[in-house]
Formats: C-alpha cells, sequence, structure tokens
C-alpha cells in the first residue's frame, strides 16, 4: 500500500462508529532447506491484508479483507461498524470503558538494514552443515534449514494514532535421526522449533548453527548406545531450552487472562489459576521471578506495542515466587479489573487479537552450572524438548526431552535416552531450589504457539537461565 493512501485513509475512511482502527500485516517468507545433501525446493509465500475494528456504544465489531484498495477498506469497515451496533446491547465489554489508544510510535526489529546472504550462499552454508553430519553409517537422515520471514505492521485510528512495526524473524534448524538394530533417535539444534529469534545472521552465531551440525550427530549416536532413562525421584536440572516449554506451558498458558475467565473452555481448556489468586498466591519458591519483557529487541516477540496500539512494557508476573499481574490486554483488563500487560496479539490480519504469550522469562540468579551440578548427588539433566502432554487446567503435565545425563554424587555421568518427567504446576515450581545466573541463561523461542478458536499460531520467546527442581518424578520412554 502506498504511503499517500495510508496518510489520507483515516480522513477519507466513513464510519458511524464512535471510534475504528484499521491493522494492516504484509508477511513474506522463505525457506532454505537441504536434506541428506540434497537441496530442497525454495518455499516462499506473502500474505497481506487488513483488520478493521469499530466501537459502536457498548459494541464492537470486526471485518478483515485481502481488498487493500480505499473501497475494500471502507466496506470492511461499513461491515464492522454494523456488527458492532447490533451486539451493542448485548457486548460482555462496555467498549465506552476501554481506554483508545492514545501514543504513535515505531519499532523494528535489530539489524534490519543487514544484507541477508543470496539462495546460493543459503544453500552452501546449509549444505556444509549438512554433510558434516554425516559421521557414521548409523546416521540416515541430515537436515539443516533456515526460515526468514519479514513482517510489516501499520497501525492506524480514527483519533489519529499511527504505528508502524517492521520485524525480521530467523529460525535456524539442524536435525539429525540415527538408526541402529531398531532403535531410533533424534537429536536437534534446539527442538523441531525452538531456535526463532528477531535479527539477521547474527541469529545463526547466537544459536551457534555453523559447526553445530557435527555436536548434533555426535550426541544423536551417542543416544543410540545410551540406556534408557531411569525412573524414580531425582533433582531435575532443566537447561534452558527445556526450561522454554516448562515456562511456556506451566506459566505461560495458565497466566492468560482470556483463559483464566474461561474463554478457551471449548477448545484447549482453561486454568487452574483464579483471579482472587493475583496479589497473594505462592506459585514458586522464592527463587521464582518472571517477567513479561517486550524490549529484549533479539528475542522472537519483542515489540513497542500490540496489536490492540497499546505501548509495551516490562511487567513482573512472579516475583519472589508470589503471582502479582496476568497476561490480559486491555479488554481482559476490562472485564477482569485487574492490571495486565500490553499482550493482545493477532497471528495474521485476518484475525482478531486475543492475550497470547509474548516474551516471557525466568530472571537469572545466582548459581554458576558447575556449582549446581555439584549440589546434586542423584539427579539428571534434561535438554531439548520432544514430547509435552498438559490438562484442560495446566496444572498436571508431563514432558520428554531429546538428551539426558545423570547426575551422581556432584557429577555429570552417562547419557540416557528418552528421559521424562512429569509434575503439577501448582507444585512443582516450588520445588525450584537453584536458579543459574547470566552465564547459563539462553533466549530461545517459537512460532509453534497455538490458541483459540478458530486456532491462531503465533511466535513467542522464552529467556531463562539453567534451574534446579528437587525430587521430581523423572521416568524413560518405552
Amino acid at each position: 500500500m502506498s504511503e499517500p493512501l495510508l496518510d489520507r485513509l483515516p480522513r477519507v475512511l466513513r464510519s458511524d462508529a464512535q471510534f475504528w482502527s484499521l491493522r494492516i500485516v504484509d508477511e513474506c517468507v522463505e525457506d532454505h532447506a537441504v536434506r541428506n545433501d540434497v537441496a530442497q525446493p525454495l518455499r516462499m509465500s506473502r500474505d497481506r491484508g487488513a483488520m478493521l475494528v469499530a466501537w459502536c456504544g457498548a459494541g464492537a465489531g470486526y471485518a478483515a479483507t485481502a481488498d487493500m484498495s480505499e473501497s475494500g477498506l471502507q466496506a470492511a469497515l461499513e461491515m464492522a461498524t454494523q456488527r458492532a451496533q447490533a451486539n451493542a446491547s448485548v457486548s460482555l465489554i462496555d467498549h465506552r470503558q476501554v481506554a483508545r489508544p492514545a501514543e504513535s510510535g515505531a519499532y523494528e526489529s535489530p539489524g534490519l538494514a543487514q544484507r541477508l546472504p543470496d539462495r546460493r550462499e543459503w544453500l552452501e552454508r546449509l549444505q556444509h552443515e549438512c554433510a558434516a553430519a554425516n559421521l557414521d553409517s548409523r546416521i540416515v537422515e541430515r537436515m539443516a534449514a533456515v526460515q526468514i520471514t519479514h513482517a510489516g505492521q501499520t497501525y492506524l485510528t480514527s483519533d489519529g494514532v499511527r504505528i508502524e512495526q517492521r520485524f525480521r524473524f530467523m529460525l535456524p534448524q539442524i536435525a539429525v535421526t540415527a538408526h541402529d538394530e531398531g532403535v531410533t533417535q533424534v537429536r536437534t539444534l534446539g527442538g523441531d522449533f525452538g531456535t526463532l529469534a528477531q535479527g539477521g545472521t547474527d541469529v545463526l552465531t547466537h544459536f551457534g548453527l555453523d559447526g553445530a551440525s557435527v555436536r548434533v550427530a555426535d550426541e544423536a549416536l551417542q543416544l543410540l548406545a545410551a540406556p534408557n532413562c531411569p525412573s524414580g525421584p531425582r533433582d531435575l536440572l532443566l537447561m534452558p531450552d527445556q526450561m522454554m516449554l516448562q515456562i511456556h506451558e506451566s506459566i505461560g498458558h495458565p497466566l492468560e487472562l482470556d483463559r483464566i475467565l474461561g474463554d478457551e473452555r471449548n477448545f484447549a481448556g482453561w486454568s487452574f489459576v483464579k483471579p482472587e489468586y493475583f496479589g497473594s498466591y505462592r506459585y514458586g519458591s522464592a527463587l521464582l521471578n518472571v517477567t513479561f519483557d517486550p524490549h529484549q529487541r533479539e528475542e522472537a516477540a519483542s515489540y513497542a506495542f500490540d496489536d490492540d496500539g497499546t505501548r509495551a512494557t516490562r511487567e513482573y508476573l512472579i516475583r519472589d515466587g508470589i503471582l502479582v499481574r496476568p497476561l490480559g490486554g486491555s479488554l481482559s483488563q476490562q472485564r477482569a479489573r485487574l492490571a495486565g500487560v500490553a499482550n493482545s496479539r493477532a497471528s495474521s490480519w485476518n484475525r482478531p487479537p486475543i492475550d497470547r504469550m509474548a516474551n516471557l522469562n525466568v530472571e537469572p540468579g545466582a548459581s554458576t552450572l558447575d556449582d549446581m551440578i555439584a549440589n546434586i548427588e542423584n539427579g539428571i539433566l534434561m535438554q531439548t524438548n520432544t514430547s509435552w502432554s498438559i490438562d484442560d487446567q495446566r496444572n498436571k503435565f508431563q514432558f520428554g526431552c531429546e538428551y539426558g545425563r545423570l547426575i551422581e554424587n556432584g557429577k555429570l555421568t552417562r547419557v540416557v535416552r528418552q528421559p521424562n518427567y512429569r509434575g503439577i504446576s501448582a507444585s512443582f515450581w516450588r520445588s525450584l531450589v537453584a536458579v543459574g545466573n547470566e552465564a547459563t541463561r539462553g533466549v530461545y523461542g517459537t512460532s509453534m504457539c497455538g490458541k483459540g478458536e478458530p486456532m491462531q499460531i503465533i511466535r513467542v520467546g522464552h529467556a531463562s537461565p539453567a534451574c534446579v527442581f528437587s525430587h521430581v518424578d523423572v521416568f524413560g520412554g518405552a
């Protein structure tokens, strides 16, 4: 869409609504991959459209369109206005009491001006990694890939607010499969979709893509020869790439305010957390500090404004183990009468924003990795999620990892395969006995967080140090 048209839209679009907003999303994705030394076909896609929102009295209406002409946007605004008028008498939220976006601004991912490699350069880099993973005849599949997404969002309101945000997301991946005598093991760089971040080629450096395939392949071979993970209560040392999943499922989803209010019951369930818990409930041990932080620009879900036009600020959700704030955007805050965060987010132009995680981080503590290991007599280290299951209250969970190592008498010992653990969110975090320092911290992200009806798949980020939990139920896979 041309700049002149964007500039005049707030003047030329007409509506009987007391307030309206327009959110334009333009997203381009390209995938480069090499599998078993063969370059895969280039995949490219582009998705562009707009969401119009109108407030009439207490009601609100939405309408989306891929017709980006002035007439197409006007027709969508008229439809949104009609819907707002139709539901004004039965609206769950009185939109006359919801604060309107009041601040213009901009955001862009770090290094957005950096030139990226061309198709030939990407394939050369990925082919090198794919070939280097071919260590042994027992390696049966090797894959190296990078996905690049450029996304732009423009948010305009009838009050004259204009927000421009530009993003670049990089997702480097390595996966190696080993097989021998009926046993198959897979090792990856950071899970199937765990290595997402904003930036340029520095993201590949951050996740250590170059040269990683040899280590990943070697660990896949180690797992082939390793015994199955033993069962029984043990101290559990989770590394950051598994802490990502633990935070996501047993803190992030339970704290989504619309879920707490019951919006997800028909689909993915609601939450064991109640509105009255905020301000007093002990979610974890005193070592647990969790922040909503959209300002760490390298993380996958950093931004300056959410998709309802609210300025995003860093906030504590859990402080010294006490639950203090939910993950609720402006509309949920109005419903629950609770302070929340700027996390109304939509997966695309044709979906309205709902309460979503963004960057949800465990703050570093004081322990070194060596000290944490040295203080464990009977434990296990686990890395990289491979499976997850959690009940419809986001409380009881069972997670599996790719790679485990036993900790015996303060030392890392044998590699074990198919390590799993289970627990209950409401008590698991209270068993937190050590939080790693900044040197143990890892920054991860995923593009695959699902929620909502209809389904919305969105990007989230999670940064965490390594953490130790006491007396956890550990078991081996089948």
